[in-house]
């Protein structure tokens, strides 16, 4: 096992363009279209505490990632991902998330890992004009794929500066990257700042009738169900019963 960590308060893991000063582990990319800095982590069991992973390049960039992981049972504990849109790229294998904070506009955490938060604060941003937000875009490609992401006990809301001019900017909690998308919250707050519709359709009817979004007793002003999409589902009981955490992730929580 591969550990990165910073204890002391307020660590940032900073990107430096031409910096050759990591482990195999970890590696550093440069995307050439939008001059970002991408960090990737690709050692299975990779784990990082109280660092923030901060890409800097703002709305305008578009697509700007700070962390990339592709490492199986790979754990974030008490981290940062604070970017625009594509903060987070959820690439691929088993990923686990608790009391993290996870900051974006458009897209910002998608891939087709099968990841778990818990704990965690997803905190949308005020975006380019003319955007709207969406927290995730779930990427599964194949029926058969065990991938999704699945939030628990967490918090779903906007930044202070999206508060103030929500009107303006519709932010929804997913759209379907792919075919068979797969995102569901549970027992999470939902904020004033989410869109009564709840869910946002990628392209006219693209996977709407392949994709599974779900909620599961969730509360607080933007989590009514009345306006939700027909597409959407509220999850019973009895469905939440016949899973186990382990059975989608491959962790033994």
């Amino acid at each position: 096992m591969f550990v990165l960590s910073m204890l002391m308060q307020g660590s940032v893991f900073c990107y430096h363009i031409g910096s050759s000063r990591f482990p195999s582990i970890v590696k550093l990319f440069i995307k050439a279209e939008s001059s970002t800095v991408l960090v990737a982590v690709t050692g299975n069991g990779f784990l990082a505490r109280d660092i923030t992973f901060r890409n800097t390049a703002g709305a305008a960039k578009h697509q700007a990632v700070a962390l990339r992981v592709g490492a199986d049972q790979a754990a974030f504990y008490k981290c940062s991902f604070e970017g625009y849109q594509d903060t987070l790229y959820t690439h691929s294998q088993r990923q686990f998330y608790r009391q993290c904070m996870i900051y974006g506009t458009v897209d910002y955490i998608f891939g087709n890992a099968a990841a778990l938060f818990q704990d965690s604060t997803l905190l949308a941003r005020v975006p380019l004009a003319q955007q709207k937000n969406t927290y995730t875009a779930q990427g599964r490609t194949d029926p058969n794929q065990n991938t999704g992401l699945v939030f628990q006990g967490s918090v779903v809301d906007g930044d202070s500066n999206l508060r103030k001019v929500i009107q303006n900017f519709p932010t929804y909690l997913g759209r379907p990257w792919k075919e068979y998308s797969r995102t569901v919250f549970l027992k999470s707050y939902e904020g004033s700042v989410i869109n009564p519709a709840g869910w946002l359709e990628w392209a006219g009817d693209f996977a709407l009738k392949t994709l599974f979004y779900g909620e599961y007793q969730c509360t607080g002003p933007g989590s009514g169900s009345a306006q939700r999409f027909s597409w959407s589902s509220q999850i019973t009981s009895q469905a939440v019963a016949n899973c186990e955490k382990q059975n989608a992730l491959g962790f033994n929580l």
